[in-house]
């Protein structure tokens, strides 16, 4: 069986390699901010859908699996930072906050048109964060790119006071979802 992991995401083809999967990664080139649900988990839902059957439409003969993360705050999803300006603004946001980290899984398996999607929720809690730690981190370039313009697996993790869920899905990829998912 061929399997594709749709993410050039290192975190995410660490956690993939960690399973001993064989598996090639194929970039699924959309544009995650314009898919935009009812709410943050529809929309996490939707664009891990959409990864899944853009890379599914090239190569229909093979297993794929996409993953989105967001991170919500009040309501509202913190999209991946694109400069450091907005991984500080963001970091000031979360600072002493608990928010959600929503990480979507979507399968699509050889010659089907559509994706089975489930999602895994954890609560993660930042500590008060001094202006000079904001920076600091800012300073690491670890935010950019990352949802919420942090990354748990690295310097990010000294900013987390509590987590209340699965780790991996705080990084962005529950490898125990996909396990159940390829099972199934």
């Amino acid at each position: 069986m061929d399997l594709i992991l749709a993410s050039t995401s290192p975190r995410r083809i660490e956690l993939m390699e960690a399973m001993g999967l064989d598996f090639q990664t194929v970039n699924p080139r959309i544009n995650e901010r314009e898919i935009v649900g009812p709410d943050p988990e529809v929309t996490c839902m939707a664009r891990a859908e959409a990864k899944a059957l853009s890379v599914a439409a090239k190569r229909p003969d093979a297993t794929i699996i996409a993953a989105d993360t967001v991170v919500v705050l009040d309501g509202r999803i913190l999209d991946k930072a694109s400069s450091d300006k907005e991984v500080r603004s963001m970091l000031k946001r979360l600072s002493g906050k608990e928010h959600l980290v929503i990480t979507a899984i979507a399968l699509c398996m050889p010659g089907f048109k559509d994706a089975n999607v489930l999602t895994d929720k954890a609560q993660v809690t930042f500590r008060e964060l001094t202006e000079e730690e904001v920076e600091w981190y800012v300073g690491t370039g670890e935010g950019v790119g990352k949802a919420g313009g942090y990354a748990a697996q690295g310097n990010g993790g000294m900013l987390i006071a509590l987590m209340d869920g699965d780790r991996e899905t705080v990084i962005g990829l529950s490898t125990s979802m996909i396990k159940r998912m390829l099972e199934d």
